[in-house]
Parts: C-alpha cells; sequence; structure tokens
C-alpha cells in the first residue's frame, strides 16, 4: 500500500486514490497498535504464571481451589470419603428421608441426625447456628440456601437422650 498522503494534497480535479486511502490510515495504525499491545500483555502474562503458580501451590495432599473453612468433625473416619460427601449429600439425605417416610426405617447411615451429631460446632453447638458452622459455612461458600432446618433440629440431642417417635391414633 502507498503511504499516506496529508489532506489537502489532492489535485483541483478530485483526490488521488492515494489521498483517499488516507482517510482509513489513522484505523490501520490503531489496529496496528492494538495488536502490539495485546501481543505484549499477552507474553508478560504468560511469563509472570509459571510464578504465580508457585507461589499458590497447595501442600502435598491439599485440594486445589477454593474452599470453605469447616471446623473439623467430632467423630473420627466419616461415613464415606469427604469428596464424595461434598458432592453426594444431597441425594444421600434425601434417599435416607424417602426410607424413613415410605417405609419406617429410621437411624440409618446417612441419617440427618447422625450428620449432625458429629459434626456440630464444639463453641455454638450446632451446624448451622453461625457463619463458620458445618452446614452454613459450605452452603454459603456455594450460595445454596438450607431448609433442612426449618423442621429438623440443628443441635444434637442431649447424649443418651431418646426421641419419642409418635405412633398414629387408630380408634376402634
Amino acid at each position: 500500500m502507498p503511504p499516506c498522503v496529508a489532506f489537502g494534497a489532492s489535485p483541483r480535479g478530485g483526490a488521488t486514490p492515494a489521498a483517499r486511502q488516507s482517510r482509513f490510515c489513522g484505523a490501520q495504525t490503531f489496529h496496528g497498535l492494538m495488536r502490539l499491545l495485546a501481543l505484549v500483555l499477552g507474553l508478560l502474562l504468560a511469563a509472570t504464571l509459571p510464578a504465580v503458580a508457585q507461589t499458590s501451590a497447595a501442600p502435598s495432599g491439599a485440594s486445589w481451589g477454593l474452599q470453605p473453612l469447616v471446623e473439623k468433625a467430632r467423630g473420627g473416619e466419616c461415613v464415606a470419603d469427604p469428596a464424595f460427601m461434598r458432592r453426594n449429600h444431597m441425594k444421600l439425605l434425601k434417599h435416607q428421608r424417602d426410607d424413613t417416610l415410605r417405609g419406617g426405617i429410621r437411624g440409618g447411615k446417612y441419617s440427618l441426625k447422625e450428620c449432625v451429631a458429629c459434626h456440630a460446632s464444639q463453641t455454638s453447638q450446632s451446624v448451622n447456628a453461625e457463619a463458620g458452622n458445618f452446614c452454613q459455612s459450605c452452603h454459603a461458600f456455594a450460595a445454596v440456601k438450607i431448609d433442612c432446618f426449618e423442621c429438623h433440629a440443628s443441635k444434637p440431642s442431649a447424649a443418651g437422650a431418646q426421641v419419642a417417635v409418635s405412633q398414629p391414633q387408630v380408634k376402634p
């Protein structure tokens, strides 16, 4: 392409092709500068990523990514692997709920009562009372509303206390 021609340099009869092209030379220069800027930023980003990855490396055995701060459970080993429970606890609780409501089976491996008994905070004695409690911290982190404790207790029952289950009254 010919170089840009200054405005007003066209002959009397009209603009030459070079003069008509001069209108677009500014845009071509702008796009060239933008490409150069993108290339420089890309190179800078590529150069800094390995350094950032090394400084934020997780210790061995730790999982990657952001996670909520959860207080350690009272009991020993959980009923399943923590990663499995994070993904599937709701399915397990719903299945246990169905077994309890439809089959009358109480106290299964994945009962909400057992979860609360093991994961209640040492300070608040609850899984849902404070922001750092077991259920509340994860659900707030994931922006998920907990509706379990609108009906169910979020604190474990007193040690050794039995919960009375009312039986339906049948009239003769």
